[in-house]
C-alpha cells in the first residue's frame, strides 16, 4: 500500500463518508416523495421533522465538502512549496519509494 499523507487520508475518508450521506439523504428524499400527502398529522409531522433534518444535514454536507477540498489544497500546497525549496530531499524520497516498490513486486 503507498504511503498517504495523514490529510490524504482524512481527505479521502471525508470524501466517502459524503458519498456515503448522499445516497442516505437521496433515499430518505425518496422515501418521503413516495409517502406523498397521505396519512394522519402524526405522519404528517414525522415528514416535515425529517424534512428539515435532511435540509440541515445537506447544509452541514456542503461545509464538510468545502473544508475538505480547502485542507486538500493546503495539503497541495505545502506539497508544492517543500518539493520546490527541497528538490533533491524530494528526488531521494521518490528514489527510495521506487526502489521500495520494485523490490515488493519484484518478491512476487
Amino acid at each position: 500500500m503507498a504511503f498517504m499523507h495523514p490529510s490524504a487520508q482524512s481527505a479521502d475518508k471525508a470524501q466517502a463518508l459524503a458519498r456515503d450521506f448522499k445516497n442516505v439523504v437521496a433515499d430518505a428524499e425518496e422515501l418521503l416523495q413516495a409517502l406523498g400527502n397521505d396519512g394522519d398529522a402524526r405522519v404528517k409531522a414525522m415528514k416535515s421533522r425529517v424534512q428539515a433534518s435532511l435540509n440541515q444535514a445537506r447544509e452541514r454536507l456542503g461545509d464538510m465538502q468545502s473544508s475538505v477540498v480547502d485542507s486538500a489544497k493546503a495539503a497541495a500546497n505545502a506539497t508544492d512549496e517543500y518539493v520546490h525549496h527541497n528538490p533533491w530531499q524530494a528526488i531521494g524520497v521518490v528514489a527510495v519509494f521506487g526502489a521500495l516498490v520494485g523490490y515488493l513486486i519484484g518478491r512476487r
